[in-house]
């Protein structure tokens, strides 16, 4: 019957569930045995495919417009219909993927994630978690409608930034108040909202067996094999030890070139050279920002050029800012085609430069392991999945230069290259921050389920990990800065990742300072990989180590040092 099976998404997307579900049935009758397991999967994986990409398309829709109230009850109507039904009935088919005892080539690794997830299935929390997506959406309304008035005009916070690059010291100031103002004026409404949260996921803790421990439940569904919460932590005590002093120095640098007695918050969100010379401006038009990136990942690699080529010829980037518009950038897939798709809040800095590099990176990873036969390989953890979009941009940061094809003069790609390194040391402690927040609110529940609590715990943290910055006046304003990390409210326990992958992003691109070409290739190997085999085996096919320890972290920490003063040089 898979004969009869659309093969776009276009034609499935009319489909019901009384239409779908016939298909689920065969497969869970169809008898399983080594001369047609083959087979099986690949019926199995069309049909995941059209589901998924239904339900991705319909998220692209909903956060390039959060005001379309048609497509907000679309995505929720599918999710009601056909998601959520369509997920009970991938349990059955996984509980008879594991009970036939059968390994097919390439499968090892995600049959330990389909035992995960069998583990802790609940047919009683598949509404639950219709309902916890219908909650971040509400998180995404709330900040997608955070606008000010500035210079005449409405603008939304994003596009805001570049006045924070501003040699104006009360510019800066009058911005960052401002926009603190605004966000704090929503604080009961997401006060409100986390609390609905933090009840979901506690209830479907309790449904799965695991009594109020959302962590380990949670640790579970994200198939963390690879390392345990106390290796997580033990990651967050090397960053206290090694990039919390980097950042330190990095902030007194700042300070000093401000000749300030304090660094204010509005002070830090510059480049170190954009105090003397205007701030920079890649473009401002955002078809340079595609044009001059495809040129820039041609020069990185042929292949990966010709991918973003077609991501620009099959209209698969939505870049520019706008009101209504969801926050952030990501990448998604449409596994049917074959397709990335990224999502972005251009406004025309030299950050979106990098989200642009960033964003492409897990595009190439989407179209290296599209070549899997069966959808379940294509699933991968996010630890590497972020190293596939940290590396490249490290991997096309030389290309920065006009010269290259890039956005810049030689000394202004020099200052990008060192803002972009400083961040991502500034980053750790920042990350630390938000990882070790998540771990306080899921060992102590009870106590997160109180909005002031959970202020004072990241207060606390703050000050622990970024202690280079005054904030003193500003209580409100730094305790709710959990209000604006979206992957708290949006991604539970999804930030980690981030800082796992930045290390071995920093060691792919210290084996490209030897050999670009052959950095290039383990890189790309590893994508292609898909979720096939173990996160130390994706590290060390990519050319790093899965590590955790004080000497891998210092040594890229010594490597970034190093290079920024280098590139200080070029820009001086």
């Amino acid at each position: 019957m898979f004969d009869s099976l659309p093969d776009n998404v276009t034609v499935f997307a009319q489909w019901s569930w009384e239409q779908i579900a016939p298909y689920f049935v065969e497969l869970e009758q169809r008898p399983l045995q080594a001369d047609t397991i083959h087979q099986w999967l690949l019926d199995w994986s069309a049909l995941s495919r059209l589901i998924f990409e239904r339900f991705s398309r319909l998220s692209v829709a909903k956060t390039v417009d959060t005001m379309d109230e048609a497509v907000e009850t679309a995505f929720n109507t599918y999710m009601d219909t056909v998601f959520m039904p369509a997920q009970a009935a991938e349990q059955k088919l996984r509980l008879k993927l594991l009970q036939s005892g059968l390994e097919p080539e390439g499968m090892g690794e995600p049959l330990r994630k389909m035992q995960a997830e069998v583990a802790i299935f609940r047919p009683e929390n598949l509404p639950l978690q219709a309902e916890e997506r219908k909650l971040a959406s509400e998180y995404d309304k709330i900040v997608g409608a955070q606008t000010v008035e500035w210079d005449g005009e409405e603008r939304t916070l994003i596009q805001l930034q570049p006045y924070f690059h501003s040699p104006n010291r009360e510019t800066r100031e009058q911005i960052w108040r401002l926009a603190s103002a605004r966000q704090l004026a929503d604080r009961e409404a997401i006060n409100a909202l986390w609390q609905k949260l933090l009840a979901n996921r506690l209830q479907q803790t309790a449904n799965a067996g695991f009594g109020d421990d959302y962590r380990a439940f949670h640790w579970q569904a994200l198939k963390r094999f690879d390392y345990t919460p106390e290796e997580n932590k033990r990651f967050l005590a090397a960053i206290a030890e090694v990039a919390v002093p980097a950042a330190n120095r990095i902030y007194a640098q700042k300070q000093q070139e401000l000749g300030v007695e304090r660094l204010r918050p509005w002070d830090v969100d510059h480049d170190y050279y954009g105090l003397f010379f205007p701030p920079l401006t890649p473009f401002t038009d955002v078809a340079d920002l595609d044009a001059k990136a495809a040129t820039m990942f041609q020069r990185v690699d042929p292949q990966l050029g010709g991918y973003f080529a077609t991501m620009r010829a099959e209209g698969l980037l939505d870049l520019p800012n706008r009101k209504g518009k969801a926050p952030g950038g990501y990448c998604t897939a449409f596994p049917v085609v074959k397709r990335p798709f990224i999502f972005m809040n251009a406004v025309g800095s030299a950050r979106d430069v990098t989200t642009m590099l960033h964003e492409a990176g897990h595009a190439f990873h989407v179209f290296e392991a599209s070549n899997l036969p069966y959808m379940p390989q294509m699933r991968t953890n996010m630890e590497f999945n972020e190293v596939a979009s940290m590396a490249m941009e490290l991997l096309a940061a030389p290309y920065l230069a006009a010269s290259d094809g890039g956005f810049y003069s030689e000394v202004e790609a020099a200052r990008h290259r060192i803002d972009h390194l400083q961040r991502m040391i500034l980053f750790w402690p920042y990350m630390a921050v938000v990882d070790s927040f998540q771990h306080w609110v899921y060992e102590n529940p009870a106590a997160a389920s109180d909005p002031a609590r959970c202020d004072a715990q990241w207060g606390a943290l703050w000050q622990q990990y970024i202690p280079g910055v005054d904030w003193s006046g500003f209580d409100a304003e730094m305790m709710t800065g959990w209000h604006r990390k979206q992957h708290i409210h949006r991604s539970p326990l999804y930030y980690i990742e981030y800082g796992m992958a930045q290390l071995g992003a920093v060691q792919v691109w210290a084996n490209a300072l030897q050999d670009q070409a052959g950095a290039v290739a383990r890189y790309r190997r590893a994508l292609a990989l898909g979720g096939t085999v173990t996160l130390p085996e994706l590290y060390e096919t990519a050319g790093a180590k899965f590590a955790f320890d004080v000497p891998t972290l210092q040594t890229a920490v010594n490597l970034m040092e190093r290079t920024i003063a280098e590139l200080m040089a070029v820009a001086a």
